[in-house]
């Protein structure tokens, strides 16, 4: 899956630092065949601060694991992607438990002129994210086939990311499946507008549906399938620090996670998780920043929650 929604005037200064920070113009301007690096660096200056990309930071140890540093070529990769993201933050998560980030450079898309340049679309003709450019400079889009890329990429580095058995593999990939396809296709409803009410309404009962559902298969030992982290856990919790700051404070949820024991044992589990409270930090920041820019009002959504003739 990926993001295309729309980005925050400002980003928290805790996290993150302008986008020329992680930019590699040379290696850019080389796979798209589009612009100089000295092009490439000018427009990374030139971007406002809105676009942004993440603050160089040691890699971090996720509790339980003794942290093998893959020692390859230096950042042959880059990851196109901004903090908001949720489907990027499950690569992100990725490549941090594997301590990635010397081989993975993560920058912004604004360093290419953006979502919707002939550079980017020239990687990914959805105008989406995230997108993967790969030593060879293929690009490589959608955010479950880079993680599934990084997995079997770096297969002997940090945690396997893969569950122990047959059955807890297949539980893995059902989460993911029930992610994809019945949550982030309908999550613009939590954000996106306007809408009619109606489908709104409609979107924000089959998100609360589909949280039963993950909570029958949960295992929250204390991972989702398991005492190991997975690409399951990845996908799932970004989207989880989406709604657990959006559904209470903008739909009047009394609790997310209300009847869904193993669901809040899991999400407690993954915000202590070093590096799944880097990546809460990350996606949370963001969003602290869209409810400061007024974005649910404007999109229409704190009227639309004042019709009572609807159950949010």
């Amino acid at each position: 899956m990926n993001s295309a929604a729309s980005f925050s005037p400002v980003m928290s200064s805790r996290v993150f630092v302008h986008a020329n920070a992680y930019a590699t113009p040379a290696r850019a301007g080389h796979a798209l065949g589009a612009r100089s690096a000295s092009h490439l660096n000018i427009a990374a200056r030139k971007a406002s601060p809105s676009l942004q990309a993440f603050r160089t930071r040691e890699p971090t140890t996720s509790r339980g694991f003794s942290r093998k540093t893959y020692t390859g070529a230096t950042a042959s990769e880059t990851l196109y992607d901004m903090p908001i993201s949720n489907n990027g933050a499950r690569v992100r998560l990725v490549i941090y438990w594997k301590g990635l980030e010397n081989n993975v450079t993560i920058t912004s898309p604004a360093v290419i002129g953006g979502l919707k340049s002939d550079e980017y679309l020239a990687l990914n003709p959805q105008g989406k994210m995230p997108v993967l450019v790969l030593d060879d400079d293929q690009a490589l889009p959608e955010s479950e086939v880079i993680t599934q890329y990084l997995v079997d990429k770096y297969a002997d580095v940090g945690p396997s990311l893969r569950p122990g058995t047959p059955e807890q593999r297949a539980k893995a990939n059902l989460a993911t499946r029930i992610h994809d396809f019945y949550i982030t296709s309908i999550q613009g409803v939590m954000y996106r507008g306007p809408m009619p009410l109606k489908d709104r309404a409609e979107g924000i009962k089959a998100i609360s549906q589909q949280l039963q559902i993950l909570e029958d298969i949960c295992e929250a030992g204390p991972y989702f399938v398991g005492d190991q982290p997975s690409t399951a856990d990845a996908a799932l919790f970004p989207t989880f620090v989406f709604m657990a700051f959006i559904l209470p404070c903008k739909f009047g949820w009394d609790d997310v996670f209300a009847g869904k024991p193993k669901l809040k044992a899991w999400y407690q589990h993954m915000k202590v998780d070093g590096c799944g409270a880097r990546v809460y930090e990350e996606v949370h920041s963001a969003l602290e920043e869209w409810d400061k820019s007024g974005r649910w009002e404007k999109v229409g959504i704190t009227k639309d929650t004042e019709d009572t003739n609807h159950v949010w």
